[in-house]
């Protein structure tokens, strides 16, 4: 009997993060990247991974860190399904924690993106058990600096050296991504910027960014687009603010990168966005 995928997300108001849980999960997901960081752990299944152009295969209590524009993609590497649990931490929230509990205001990155941790792993377990069932605010923000104490001591480096140098050229590439995402773009208005051949420019952008510009393009356009979604804004119109040809595209694109349908992503945290109004009701009461 094959196991019915299950995809749940929470976004948790008091620590400003996302927990999400994927159950039964057969779906390969393409080489991408995130704006945000990326923490994580396997329940059960087994899966190849490729990261920042290494090989992994990753099963049951290996533990996942990705640093913001780690590149990643991964396929079932068995018959069966994929169980895992991850948070995703933005950046801001990811530099205060470093600050709270180094009292430096740089930023720190992951050395490492596949690790094997029990007394690591005990700590996300819990901490998502808490944001998954709306623990309280004072168990959770506990939780979370006991986390990161333990990542930032044992797994921790200058987020400087977990990004490769990068040439002017292929910079100015990602600058008019980054600003002109919502436009029409092309690989020849891309090579006039940059002043490279297509055949140089697609080398280049590969090998320091791990993705192509295309699909550097569609990963800044699902962040600009879960953003709006989290905002209110429905598909169709989130689609058109985003560059997206139609919404069927937006639609399969942003199944493709986050596992979720916009309509659900959106749903659920129209939902999430309602229980914290509840609790904060409650506890003005």
């Amino acid at each position: 009997m094959v196991k019915k995928e299950v995809r749940t997300i929470c976004r948790d108001e008091d620590l400003s993060l996302e927990a999400y849980r994927f159950e039964g999960i057969v779906q390969p997901f393409p080489n991408h990247f995130h704006d945000y960081y990326v923490v994580g752990f396997v329940e059960s299944g087994s899966r190849r991974l490729s990261c920042k152009n290494t090989e992994y295969v990753v099963g049951r209590g290996d533990i996942l860190l990705f640093n913001p524009y780690d590149n990643h993609g991964c396929i079932q590497a068995d018959g069966g399904a994929f169980d895992y649990r991850g948070l995703n931490i933005p950046s801001p929230v990811m530099q205060a924690l470093f600050g709270e509990i180094t009292g430096s205001c740089t930023l720190f990155g992951f050395s490492q993106n596949v690790v094997m941790d029990d007394e690591l792993r005990g700590y996300l377990q819990a901490l998502h058990q808490m944001l998954m069932s709306g623990g309280e605010k004072f168990e959770k923000e506990e939780a979370l600096l006991l986390l990161m104490s333990m990542l930032i001591e044992h797994y921790g480096q200058p987020f400087s050296r977990c990004t490769p140098e990068c040439r002017d050229e292929i910079e100015d590439v990602c600058s008019v991504i980054e600003e002109h995402y919502a436009e029409h773009i092309s690989l020849d208005q891309l090579c006039r910027y940059s002043s490279l051949s297509k055949s140089t420019l697609l080398r280049a952008f590969a090998k320091y960014k791990g993705v192509t510009p295309y699909r550097y393009l569609q990963s800044v356009r699902i962040s600009k687009a879960k953003g709006l979604l989290e905002d209110g804004m429905n598909p169709v119109e989130t689609a058109l603010q985003t560059g997206f040809t139609d919404q069927s595209h937006f639609t399969n694109f942003f199944r493709m990168y986050i596992g979720l349908s916009p309509a659900v992503y959106r749903r659920i945290f129209r939902e999430s966005q309602g229980l914290a109004k509840e609790r904060n009701n409650e506890h003005r009461k």
